[in-house]
């Protein structure tokens, strides 16, 4: 296939998806995989609860994002 941009590429994968909805179940499984990997990394480097907002505040703002 041969796109002329990206939302050619979004149509055609629209149109995928309503002819088979196989598809979308491969990106729930992705989107969820990435997810539950995101919030073990999160987990694992500023804990759980109360301190897990501090903790990633301070990582923040140590990075100069917020």
């Amino acid at each position: 296939m041969n796109f002329k941009n990206d939302m050619d590429y979004v149509l055609f994968y629209a149109e995928k998806l309503k002819n088979d909805n196989s598809f979308f179940l491969q990106q729930k499984m992705l989107v969820e995989s990435q997810m539950k990997s995101s919030f073990e990394i999160f987990k694992n480097k500023f804990g759980k609860g109360a301190s897990f907002k501090k903790d990633a505040r301070v990582y923040l703002k140590n990075m100069k994002l917020i």
